[in-house]
């Protein structure tokens, strides 16, 4: 069937090269922190900033807490959390527009349309902005709920403002957590570790697993 507007196939097509600059530029990111250890040492937050995007990005295993302890021992708390702040907005709004984009594929109607999908978005649209501000402020995978603002059609505006009043003040009590107890650098290296194996074990765990990741729920990378 052809497409009734004539501008649908541009602007998908702009959206898809979109997509692809910034998934490139997010792990250009990771590659050069991974890959350089005076940028991994650094104190400057320039750094935190740019570590905001491998970390904060889709699924991103890397964990934000024991980098944020690292800096608060060397900014104050105001300073390490506006950055991570703003690091972390700009790369929701990446994650808005790439999860808004999958979510609007023919491959994915079938998971929207599933009986239990369809349960978590309507318990999600009873109370969005709340459930947004709750999950972004404690420790719980935040990743689901992207995959629940683009189910939903949660506006943008709405969705980076919860963001916004629930990020800051998770990181100022990181910053300052690390600031006044100004954390040993092996400590926080050991709970970067813990937290980087604790998000992976899912996901090899669910690869491993004969159907894929979680029972065939989401097709395969």
């Amino acid at each position: 069937m052809a497409e009734t507007d004539p501008g649908k196939r541009p602007r998908r097509r702009l959206r898809t090269a979109l997509l692809i600059v910034e998934s490139a530029f997010v792990l250009v990111l990771l590659v050069v922190w991974l890959a350089t250890p005076s940028v991994r040492h650094s104190k400057s937050l320039w750094v935190l900033f740019f570590f905001c995007f491998p970390s904060q990005f889709v699924l991103a295993a890397l964990p934000h807490e024991p980098v944020i302890l690292f800096f608060g021992k060397f900014h104050s708390a105001w300073a390490v959390a506006l950055t991570a702040t703003a690091g972390t907005l700009i790369t929701e709004v990446i994650n808005y527009s790439i999860f808004e984009t999958l979510c609007d594929l023919k491959s994915f109607q079938r998971i929207r349309q599933g009986r239990l999908i369809a349960r978590f978005v309507s318990l999600f649209r009873k109370a969005p902005f709340l459930t947004l501000w709750i999950a972004g402020l404690t420790p719980v995978p935040f990743y689901p709920f992207r995959f629940l603002v683009a189910l939903a059609k949660y506006p943008m505006p709405l969705y980076v403002l919860a963001i916004l009043l629930s990020r800051f003040p998770r990181f100022f009590l990181l910053a300052a957590l690390g600031r006044a107890f100004n954390v040993p650098n092996g400590l926080i290296i050991g709970l970067f570790l813990v937290l980087l194996l604790a998000a992976l074990v899912p996901f090899v765990r669910d690869r491993l697993r004969p159907g894929g990741a979680v029972d065939g729920a989401f097709p395969p990378s």
